[in-house]
């Protein structure tokens, strides 16, 4: 299959490689990054014409409305715009409808499983967009993945993964506290994890990434908290959650604290840089005063 891949950083550039190596055509372009191993092209449009289907890996949904405007018009009918990016639903949206008008097939397939996913292809793919266009891509899921959860229409895998981001954001940070709540406790971590991880307290923030160094599976916080995702990646999220809650008029009380606490994290602190479970140091070294988040 003929491939264009349009963004070409940290995830978009393995997953890329990926599909090379599986024995696909692949051109990519970036306005930066050059990664060895693929035919690069001098444009997005000139990497998109006569691919079966474009691949976009950007930044936010502005960016994605300005590389549409550039590759729909390259692309032949028939083609699949497939877009892996996180972006806000109604661009998500603007953009089949962009791609459905011009003869094209279209789909938001935002991922979960960061970096290490994108090398690995084990990432998870959210789809929405209509049952051909997923028939067509599927293959190159299944080769860049290790599933494919096809959602519904336009923006249902935007949606899909805002929600499950929110989720994310607000069980880690009430993981970090909890640890936070034991060590002033006076609580072994390790005694905690032992039980929360097989108990009612169990989550994917605990017992698959433990913000907890020494604790639990291998994590970033084994690696000083080097990013696998990073604490601004994980404020973008929410800042689109809270977004799409206020647009669809959801009450997302939780969703809103875990936006302002990352927002204070990332912007305020030390957070920018840093996997979002370093939210552990940062409340092991501030009390209840200092905080100010919680009154009563």
């Amino acid at each position: 299959m003929k491939i264009a891949f349009i963004g070409l950083g940290n995830m978009g550039a393995p997953m890329a490689l990926n599909l090379a190596q599986a024995g696909h055509q692949v051109t990519g372009f970036d306005t930066a990054a050059r990664p060895e191993g693929l035919t690069l092209a001098g444009s997005a449009a000139e990497a998109a014409a006569d691919a079966d289907v474009v691949i976009t890996m950007l930044p936010n949904g502005q960016i994605l409305r300005m590389v549409a405007d550039q590759v729909i018009p390259a692309m032949k009918p028939g083609a699949v715009l497939c877009d892996c990016s996180t972006v806000d639903v109604d661009s998500a949206r603007a953009v089949a409808e962009q791609a459905r008008s011009a003869g094209l097939g279209a789909l938001d397939a935002p991922v979960s499983g960061g970096i290490g996913g994108a090398q690995a292809g084990t990432l998870t793919f959210m789809v929405g967009g209509p049952d051909d266009a997923f028939a067509t891509v599927q293959p190159l899921f299944d080769i860049m993945g290790q599933k494919a959860v096809h959602c519904g229409d336009a923006g249902a895998g935007q949606a899909a993964k805002i929600c499950n981001n929110m989720i994310l954001g607000v069980t880690m940070i009430a993981t970090c506290e909890a640890f936070a709540l034991a060590d002033k406790l006076g609580l072994d971590r390790q005694k905690m994890f032992d039980v929360v991880s097989t108990s009612s307290g169990y989550s994917w923030s605990m017992n698959a990434y433990c913000p907890a160094p020494g604790v639990g599976p291998k994590s970033p916080a084994d690696n000083d908290y080097k990013p696998g995702f990073a604490a601004e990646l994980m404020l973008k999220d929410l800042n689109l959650s809270q977004a799409a809650a206020s647009s669809a008029g959801a009450d997302t009380p939780m969703g809103a604290l875990a936006q302002q606490l990352y927002h204070r994290f990332v912007e305020q602190e030390d957070g920018r840089g840093r996997d979002f479970s370093a939210m552990l140091p940062r409340f092991v070294n501030k009390n209840r005063e200092q905080d100010g988040t919680v009154t009563g």
